[in-house]
């Protein structure tokens, strides 16, 4: 008990009083020391206005449902673009569940352990540490609890049964969808679903089991920033949105944010590409969207909970820089994993050659990648040359040359993307935190040839309508053309045979 009997039933009055526990938005304003100096929330007078809307509309459930024989659930899906402040909101929902509905079950679950840990679990945190009766909780990596005194008291005092009485931070598994099911609690039940568009039909059938039993308290929201016109999150915004209650979030609308990020987005991708409507605008990619990769695809490989393959070569991708406006990058990837990604900035071809010569020579041996892969068309053959000259493992890499064994693309470059797709999409690999490197992969499109094969825009066709060069994103693909690096565990990768060279190593010295 953090304050004097006399003071903690007084705390426990206000929070229990109808104007607080039954209205969100006047909880969140008790319950924090908004505009206090010397905390983190001097600077701030509330929610933002989107954040307002959804409390209120929440409260007006509540009071429409009270004393109701059969009451409605509360179902909310929000799509929006980044940086909006959706995790906040999301810790804002746990602890008035938790603080107002005494007894009840909230679960929340996301694509990735990472995601839930260090992004959802670790916000719950600071709003939890700012909270007026933080110290009814206890908190741990993946659980609220009451805790003990505050457990104890409601079973003497108010008779509540706190076996299911939590907050739990769970992921779902599509292969058994069922592990996830068997949450009731007939004092009231909360679903809280991060990123939504990813989570599969399976989970959201077995979640319909959650609200089986008609109590008041039972809310069902769904978070997401829009990336697949496909699933269940996409269907409660078209087919079934008479069950929902629905908010779509364009970024540059909220208060606080970061309008410059959000403007460099639009006019380095265009207003109309997936890019800008899933990330700014908050709205769904055009059904008939021809990305290559997902954004979604590429995202949830971003700091995936998978285990570094270190036993596999690693091999380097350089893209070199065609336009004065472009950037030289370099991908260093061992096996699933993407280690990093460089850009290197207003370098002519020699200092190029001498930066890349450096991290060659700074890296220990077991650092040093067996291979490093270029592509030759454009200025990259003069790197390969100079590179060559001074014995490094280069190879060239023609981009433009038949495909090495899937006769479908048109060309190498074709077959190198769609082997980041298939790459990505086995869920065993991971990006690090770029959001540049994401963007890249989701920007270039596909079509078909006249003869049936499938062609990869260009950077020149993406400059002209307005699309930055993804220099990260082809950086990558040539570490995929590497006959030295292994995925998973094997040479042959889904019919890739890359134990053929691609191409001859070209050298042109002299």
């Amino acid at each position: 008990m953090k304050y004097g009997a006399e003071a903690e039933q007084q705390l426990m009055t206000e929070v229990w009083s109808p104007q607080v526990a039954d209205d969100p938005y006047n909880f969140v304003m008790f319950i924090f020391p908004w505009g206090q100096k010397d905390t983190p929330l001097e600077d701030f007078t509330g929610p933002r206005e989107w954040q307002k809307k959804i409390l209120k509309d929440l409260s007006i459930h509540i009071q429409r449902n009270k004393g109701v024989p059969t009451p409605e659930m509360f179902r909310l899906a929000v799509a929006s673009g980044r940086g909006i402040g959706k995790s906040a909101l999301v810790a804002w929902l746990i602890l008035w569940m938790l603080s107002t509905r005494l007894g009840s079950t909230i679960i929340v679950t996301a694509n990735t352990e990472q995601q839930l840990r260090s992004r959802t679990w670790a916000e719950l945190g600071k709003w939890l540490t700012l909270a007026i009766n933080n110290h009814w909780f206890s908190k741990t990596a993946t659980t609220i609890k009451p805790d003990g005194w505050f457990e104890e008291a409601l079973k003497r005092d108010l008779k509540i049964d706190t076996g299911y009485y939590y907050a739990q931070a769970q992921l779902w598994s599509e292969e058994n969808p069922d592990a996830f099911a068997g949450i009731h609690s007939s004092y009231g039940v909360c679903l809280i679903m991060d990123e939504a568009s990813g989570i599969p039909a399976p989970i959201y059938s077995v979640s319909e089991g959650f609200f089986s039993e008609p109590t008041e308290n039972r809310f069902w929201f769904t978070f997401s920033n829009p990336r697949r016109n496909t699933g269940p999150f996409y269907e409660s915004f078209t087919s079934k949105r008479k069950f929902w209650n629905l908010e779509q979030i364009d970024s540059r609308t909220v208060e606080g944010t970061d309008q410059k990020l959000f403007q460099t987005m639009l006019e380095q991708y265009g207003e109309d590409s997936t890019v800008a409507r899933v990330e700014v605008r908050g709205e769904f990619p055009n059904a008939d969207d021809d990305s290559v990769i997902p954004m979604e695809l590429a995202r949830n490989a971003v700091d995936r909970d998978v285990a570094l393959t270190t036993k596999s070569p690693i091999v380097w991708g350089l893209d070199v820089a065609r336009f004065g406006g472009d950037n030289s990058a370099l991908c260093v990837r061992q096996g699933n994993t993407v280690l990093e990604i460089r850009t290197f900035k207003s370098m002519d071809l020699m200092q190029l050659c001498g930066a890349v010569k450096n991290l060659y020579d700074d890296s220990t041996v077991v650092e040093q990648p067996q291979e490093i892969l270029i592509d030759v068309i454009g200025l990259g053959s003069g790197v390969v040359d100079r590179l060559a000259e001074q014995n490094l493992p280069v190879r060239g890499v023609n981009v433009a040359e038949s495909p090495s064994t899937k006769k479908n693309y048109l060309n190498l470059r074709a077959e190198l993307w769609f082997a980041i797709k298939d790459w990505l999409a086995l869920r065993n690999c991971r990006l690090p935190n770029d959001d540049e490197l994401v963007s890249e992969l989701a920007a270039p499109s596909y079509k078909y040839t006249s003869t049936g094969k499938i062609k990869i825009e260009s950077k020149d066709e993406m400059k002209k309508r307005g699309v930055k060069s993804p220099d990260k994103a082809d950086a990558l693909a040539l570490t995929m053309a590497s006959s030295a690096a292994s995925f998973s565990g094997g040479e042959n990768f889904l019919g890739y045979n890359f134990k053929k060279p691609l191409t001859s190593r070209i050298i042109r010295v002299g």
